[in-house]
Formats: C-alpha cells, sequence, structure tokens
C-alpha cells in the first residue's frame, strides 16, 4: 500500500524501506505482542505525510475508506492548514 502511495512520485524505495523500519522499530517498542494494525497505519500515515504529501493522501484514502470527495477535501484542507510554514 506504502509503495502504490508512492506511485509516480518523487520517493525513492530507500526511503520506503527507511519508512517501514522506523514503523516497525516504533511498534515493536510500544507493543509487547500483537500490534493492532490501527496502529500500524497510523504510524504510517505519520512518517508518510513528511516524506510526501500527496502519497499521504493517496494511503489516507485508503486506509481511511474515505466514502466520498467531501471526506478527501477535508482531509486535504487538514494537511495544508497544519503545513509548516516556511521561514
Amino acid at each position: 500500500a506504502v509503495r502504490a502511495a508512492c506511485h509516480k512520485r518523487p520517493v525513492d524505495a530507500e526511503q520506503i524501506a527507511m519508512l517501514v523500519e522506523d514503523v516497525m522499530d516504533a511498534l515493536e517498542a510500544q507493543y509487547d505482542r500483537e500490534i493492532p494494525s490501527r496502529a500500524i497505519g497510523e504510524a504510517v500515515m505519520q512518517r508518510l505525510r513528511l516524506i510526501d504529501q500527496v502519497a499521504y493522501v493517496r494511503f489516507a484514502s485508503v486506509y481511511k475508506e474515505f466514502r466520498d470527495v467531501n471526506e478527501f477535501v477535508d482531509e486535504i484542507s487538514a494537511l495544508v492548514k497544519n503545513k509548516p510554514k516556511n521561514r
């Protein structure tokens, strides 16, 4: 799903591998046995948002199961609203 979200985006295979490794390390440290799929999805979204915003929205649209275009627009609006300002 992460690779599909990054398809034709300026995200290379090494960045994806690092994202996956970072998510695995963080979640293995946080959970003893079973890692909830919700935690995996949230961790991936959090990191993907920093790497590429278009890939983030693609992943979020599948993960959050957007039902219509309004949910898609709401997610993009939140992304723009919370974008750090360049200084």
